[in-house]
């Protein structure tokens, strides 16, 4: 079955950051793409910073718990809440920078603690950074291979110039009309829009 129900994730939690503003220029695509295919489903954005995670400490294994419904067997509340808000979406787009050629510890430790609510759902990759974050792509792909997720064969790469990331962590600065302009120019709209597509094809 297609999905219907999408979920843009935000994977950076550092303060301050420029992921939530990359993943709005994500979604303005994916939304302008809505429209385009009159597709009848929602993209909804999850930010991992709203989840207030702490490093994995659940005492069971996730793979081990059961299959059908393993929300209430969860310890504490906030995997149990994480469990909960992962199983309402039926695949994901994961939006995520490149530190020091792989994923954030952010990403990597909200994806370890669950299993089945992953287990065989669709899921794209968008990454960013100086060079586009093509070793985190490379790094996310085999992890959500683990879990068994259909991974989009298009995976999309944004480079983001020094002068933006470091005016983003400064008073001013950030993700301009001159970027967007040459991420479009670099072909990235179209690589959303085939991450998209892929997605949702079912």
């Amino acid at each position: 079955m297609a999905p219907t129900n999408i979920a843009l994730v935000t994977c950076s939690t550092r303060e301050p950051r420029l992921n939530p503003s990359i993943t709005e220029y994500v979604h303005s695509i994916l939304a302008e793409e809505i429209a385009r295919t009159n597709w009848p489903g929602k993209i909804s954005i999850v930010d991992l910073a709203a989840q207030h995670l702490p490093l994995y400490n659940e005492p069971a294994i996730p793979s081990h718990l059961p299959s059908q419904d393993p929300t209430p067997h969860y310890t504490h509340a906030h995997t149990r809440a994480w469990s909960a808000l992962v199983k309402e979406y039926d695949a994901f787009i994961f939006v995520t920078p490149q530190y020091n050629w792989s994923i954030p510890a952010s990403l990597k430790n909200a994806i370890d603690y669950l299993f089945h609510e992953w287990t065989g759902k669709p899921a794209g990759i968008v990454t960013y950074g100086g060079r586009g974050g093509g070793k985190a792509g490379e790094h996310l792909v085999g992890i959500l291979n683990g879990l068994r997720m259909a991974v989009a064969q298009t995976r999309v790469g944004i480079v983001v110039r020094r002068e933006v990331m470091e005016g983003w962590v400064g008073s001013a600065g950030g993700v301009g009309e001159e970027d967007r302009e040459g991420w479009r120019g670099a072909g990235v709209k179209e690589g959303i829009r085939g991450v998209f597509g892929e997605l949702v094809k079912g």
